[in-house]
């Protein structure tokens, strides 16, 4: 539920409760390998926020990345068999930076990307996906969440390693004026 006022929130809560609701998509088919979720959550204060706005946040975020990983699924026999040593892995940490700031980080393993790609990511209906597959408004509207917390998204990438997104929120909200 979004709502309309902040209140102080437990991240962690946030975190686990998009887990529960993406669970199903974690398991793995006859064909694929399960997906590892690994957590480093660091001790966190409660963080005033619009709760239903950064868990929207953290959906679009694991969302992503369990697309990215769940493309780079081998449609031959012999590429099976190459590719099962490599267990496909998202790690989420977070931790306190300072008095009054918090991270939230969500690394994939999975195929990076260039840095032509990383410059539009956060652009509306920009998307790597294929026709039909996405809107290419999840991170423009996370991007824009975070910001009207007075937070920072960012992206950190690789070609052949995956990518990390990092989120940093204030501990606490402050609206701004107009």
């Amino acid at each position: 539920m979004d709502e309309a006022e902040t209140k102080e929130v437990d991240l962690h809560e946030g975190i686990e409760s998009t887990l529960l609701i993406l669970q199903h998509r974690f398991k793995s088919s006859s064909s694929q390998k399960s997906i590892e979720i690994v957590k480093e959550y660091g001790d966190l204060p409660r963080v005033e926020c619009h709760a239903g706005q950064i868990n929207q946040v953290f959906m679009n975020l694991l969302s992503n990345a369990l697309d990215e990983l769940q493309s780079m699924e081998p449609n031959d026999e012999e590429t099976k068999t190459k590719t099962k040593t490599k267990t496909k892995t998202i790690q989420i940490k977070t931790q306190q930076l300072d008095e009054d700031r918090v991270m939230v980080s969500i690394k994939d393993n999975g195929g990076g990307m260039s840095e032509g790609v990383l410059k539009s990511l956060f652009n509306p209906f920009f998307t790597t996906k294929s026709v039909g597959q996405g809107t290419g408004l999840g991170l423009s509207i996370s991007y824009k969440i975070v910001e009207n917390h007075q937070g920072k998204l960012s992206c950190e990438s690789t070609v052949g390693e995956g990518a990390t997104f990092t989120l940093e929120l204030p501990v606490r909200y402050r609206m701004e004026r107009s």
